[in-house]
């Protein structure tokens, strides 16, 4: 048990949650059960059997210990940047059991991020069976899965031949900054400065229409495809869902996407939720030559298939959302205003502004924050990121050997009263919102012979604080609104000394969960709306809503104002380090 006598779930993977007894205590596991109230919900015993007092469960959830063992659960895929998990849900948004594994990331050049497409694949396939195994030791079966969500890395760009089915080139990685050139090139052309309308993305290095535009003039392999009309384009969603459902041999092969995925792309008109043809043309793509996945609602029952073997076979996906959609609906953010803020390996904030999409004039993007289908209207949000998160803990840990463990880097920090002058602009890949400043590098500022690891440590997790007040202010200032808290999730939400710095920072209370598995809860009540698990967002509402502890702001106004003038000052004095020789 970690922050303040809570559990702390960042630990779930790899173990499960087992049935409770009569006094709703668990008989192992991580001491959180099934019929726990960990929902929210007042309970009562009735005869030596725990009963719940609320009467609107969602359809097929029971009340008692022994009926809930028959109720619904739903899977969650959640396929990340450094691993890929299988989460199972019960119908009250808790897990129950849980599988990760981890993959190799490739850094073949400096700037270049690459996975390798089947090696995702198999660590998806590995992580279902992880957890169906210790689902099914639990006493349930494949039978009691109604169906399983996606959610994923996006922009990552993966390439496949329609007719083996096999990829062409490692997917390309979403912070990748190879096409840095060709962004430069692409922002001359004319009609660049009509795209953010039409799609809500600034040209940069981030979209995947840049990376296949890449691929397409570096691949050979890639190119040939293209020409002889076997060249198949997807984000990570769309090539799992596509394996899943059998690849190439199935008798109709899924090639889909979602619209929260589709939006990350610069091919989708954010009104429509269609391939956009002048986006198309501005990029040099042909419909005809580049197979595109067909753009479907979030959610829905039959759009994106089933899945063809294993362990789940038979088992219908009903839900996909990219990651960061996912949480803001695993944070049940479904209301204009709501706002969420997920620390993993970058940190991504999302801000709901309703079923109309703001275009915003300070750096931000706009973006689908979920799309449910079944007559609803689509919500957008405005979307900060941060490229450098928790990859600023694991370069700490990785390269420069200061601590054994990422858990350790906020013991570190804490070795200190504060960062001692030390700026740190974890610029690894530039920077992104609101700055998108892509010839900065990672750079420290402040350092004498006083400075000691703990203050590299403390002033790497406030990079993230930082950058995430930045992208607070521009919010506000596209909304004409001060958000009053703010929900967060990700590992790095995990350390209290970064989440009161983040309060102390944006002077806003920070509102975290006890259960941290936002991301793969959104991606599971996409699929559980889409099959009747639960009927309609109200269902939803207290979800994942008790326990959760509040940062309030304790650092004096000034003495944050002042802190934050001194990393914008390191931000402009980061600029410039990446040119091209031609500029030199």
């Amino acid at each position: 048990m970690g922050n303040g006598g809570q559990p702390d779930w960042s630990h779930l993977n790899g173990t499960t949650v087992s049935t409770v007894d009569v006094k709703g205590t668990a008989e192992g596991g991580t001491g959180v059960g099934i019929g726990d109230n960990v929902g929210g919900r007042d309970n009562e015993k009735t005869n030596g059997v725990v009963v719940t007092a609320e009467e609107h469960l969602p359809q097929g959830i029971r009340e008692t210990e022994e009926e809930l063992k028959h109720g619904w659960f739903v899977g969650s895929i959640d396929q990340g940047t450094t691993s890929s998990r299988f989460l199972i849900f019960n119908g009250e948004g808790d897990p129950v059991a849980s599988h990760q594994i981890e993959f190799e990331n490739l850094y073949p050049k400096s700037g270049w991020h690459e996975h390798e497409p089947l090696e995702l694949l198999t660590s998806v396939e590995e992580c279902i069976e992880g957890a169906m195994r210790k689902f099914t030791e639990m006493g349930f079966s494949k039978d009691d899965i109604k169906s399983i969500g996606i959610t994923n890395q996006r922009e990552t760009t993966v390439v496949w031949d329609s007719v083996t089915g096999e990829p062409l080139y490692n997917a390309i990685v979403w912070p990748d900054t190879r096409t840095k050139t060709l962004v430069r090139d692409l922002k001359a052309r004319e009609g660049a400065d009509s795209l953010t309308e039409l799609c809500g993305l600034p040209l940069s290095t981030y979209p995947s229409s840049v990376k296949l535009r890449w691929l397409l003039e570096n691949v050979e392999a890639v190119a040939q495809a293209y020409e002889g009309g076997r060249l198949a384009f997807g984000t990570v969603d769309s090539w799992l869902i596509y394996k899943l459902n059998g690849g190439a041999q199935a008798e109709k092969p899924i090639h889909v996407t979602d619209s929260t995925n589709a939006s990350r792309t610069m091919f989708m008109n954010l009104r429509t939720l269609q391939y956009d043809d002048k986006l198309l043309k501005f990029f040099d793509i042909d419909r005809n030559k580049a197979q595109l996945p067909r753009i479907v609602p979030s959610s829905d029952p039959e759009c994106f298939g089933k899945v063809a073997k294993g362990a789940l076979a038979g088992i219908r996906i009903a839900g996909c959302l990219g990651d960061q959609s996912s949480a803001l609906v695993g944070q049940c953010g479904f209301s204009p205003g709501h706002a969420k803020n997920t620390y993993g390996t970058g940190c991504f904030l999302l801000y709901n502004v309703g079923d109309e999409p703001v275009i915003s004039k300070y750096g931000l993007l706009a973006t689908v924050a979920y799309d449910f289908g079944n007559g609803r209207k689509p919500t957008y949000a405005l979307e900060g990121s941060i490229a450098v998160a928790g990859a600023g803990v694991k370069f700490l840990m990785n390269n420069l050997a200061f601590v054994d463990e990422s858990a350790k880097v906020t013991e570190l920090a804490e070795s200190v009263e504060d960062n001692g002058g030390v700026v740190f602009v974890t610029a690894f890949s530039g920077l992104f919102a609101p700055y998108w400043i892509d010839d900065a590098k990672g750079t420290l500022f402040g350092i004498t012979q006083h400075t000691s690891k703990g203050h590299i440590a403390r002033a790497t997790l406030e990079a993230t604080c930082y950058q995430t007040k930045a992208i607070l202010d521009a919010m506000e200032k596209d909304s004409n609104h001060k958000l009053s808290s703010l929900a967060v999730d990700g590992g790095l939400s995990n350390s209290d000394l970064c989440m009161q710095t983040q309060a102390d920072i944006s002077g806003i209370p920070v509102d975290r969960p006890i259960m941290r598995e936002t991301t793969a809860l959104g991606a599971a009540i996409a699929a559980g709306l889409a099959t009747g698990v639960w009927k309609e967002l109200d269902d939803l509402r207290t979800v994942n809503r008790a326990g959760r502890r509040i940062f309030q702001p304790q650092m004096p106004r000034e003495q944050a104002d002042k802190l934050f003038k001194k990393w914008n000052q390191a931000v402009e004095m980061s600029r410039g380090w990446v040119r091209d020789h031609l500029e030199e």
